[in-house]
């Protein structure tokens, strides 16, 4: 895949976290947000968004970056949302929103610099 694709995949992926903080924020919090039907259906589709385009970044990157526990956790959750929706665990995914998304974000954000710089300057940072 083409190293302008990777770069287009990242940004997706900072993208879903930015709009998952904003609905967070917008509801006053996590657990709120959570609680209003809305709020939980638009962090599920954030999440599950987020496990789709994980799955399509190139495995070079992924261990370049230590993604790799991060690529099998978010295609994890993703199918747990998609094909468990009526049964996931709100507390399951409290966690995933408080403790691993800003963590997931500064090593997106890594990812996504190194690509965007190793296009500008015509892959000489490999």
């Amino acid at each position: 895949m083409s190293k302008r694709s990777q770069e287009a995949k990242a940004a997706f992926i900072l993208e879903q976290i930015d709009r998952i903080e904003k609905i967070i924020e917008r509801h006053g919090g996590i657990i709120k947000a959570l609680e209003d039907f809305e709020g939980e259906m638009a962090i599920f589709m954030g999440i599950s968004q987020i496990g789709e385009s994980f799955s399509k970044l190139d495995d070079i990157y992924i261990e370049r970056f230590g993604l790799t526990t991060e690529k099998k956790g978010s295609y994890y959750t993703r199918n747990y949302i998609v094909h468990d929706y009526e049964n996931v665990d709100r507390l399951i995914i409290e966690d995933i929103l408080r403790t691993h998304l800003p963590k997931l974000k500064e090593k997106i954000n890594d990812l996504y610099e190194y690509l965007s710089m190793e296009d500008k300057d015509g892959g000489r940072s490999q």
